[in-house]
């Protein structure tokens, strides 16, 4: 039962970091937006830096589309390794954009070698972190500072250079970088870089999904 408490902690901080980056047991990462662009295949790796966790990495792609209410909606998979939860860990949201947010209707995770469980949407609201939240669109809160050419280990970019209007980010950002469009973003304690540029990317949860529970072993 403690093994899935904290399994679902992580479940509940990463939904909520969805559109911004990614969190692990609420341990502090980037604070970067993008631009919501999905196209179902289409994905990107990113190493991310910060003085107090060193280096990691994060694989966000589009691996699905579902209709939802009338809507449009893409399953967006991220990819992290949390040795906490027993290595590779996976979530997979179904995410619907909604005027200027992205909505989360639903949540599955699969932690290491076990099986793939669906969280119910209530455990998302906890602690005031609800994935719905999540901005769209990193041109509502930037500045547009010019036009840039980006280098990074997955090829150079040309990019428009958007800052928060209280200087408290920087984000370079390219149409050819699905589904979240960015290539660099820098922070006061934070850097997140593209590494790969995904194609023809699947879901890595193939086995049965079941739902949630404490009980779980």
């Amino acid at each position: 039962m403690r093994k899935w408490f904290a399994l679902s902690v992580v479940a509940i901080v990463l939904a909520g970091a969805v559109g911004v980056a990614s969190a692990q047991m609420g341990m502090r990462r980037p604070q970067m937006k993008g631009v919501w662009s999905p196209v179902v295949g289409a994905g990107a790796v990113y190493q991310m830096e910060t003085p107090r966790e060193g280096t990691s990495e994060i694989e966000f792609a589009v691996v699905g589309a579902q209709t939802v209410e009338g809507k449009p909606g893409f399953w967006l998979e991220m990819v992290t390794n949390d040795p906490r939860a027993g290595g590779e860990m996976i979530m997979k949201m179904l995410m619907v954009h909604e005027e200027k947010s992205l909505e989360v209707k639903r949540m599955i995770m699969k932690a290491g070698g076990e099986d793939a469980m669906e969280f119910p949407m209530q455990m998302a609201q906890m602690g005031g972190r609800a994935p719905q939240n999540a901005a769209a669109d990193i041109r509502d809160d930037g500045v547009l500072i010019g036009t840039e050419s980006v280098t990074t280990p997955a090829g150079t970019f040309s990019c428009q250079h958007y800052q928060a209007k209280d200087k408290s980010w920087d984000a370079w950002v390219s149409d050819k970088v699905p589904p979240y469009n960015i290539v660099k973003a820098v922070s006061k304690d934070s850097t997140m870089t593209l590494t790969r540029v995904l194609t023809n990317a699947k879901t890595r949860i193939t086995g049965p999904v079941k739902p949630f529970s404490f009980e779980s072993p």
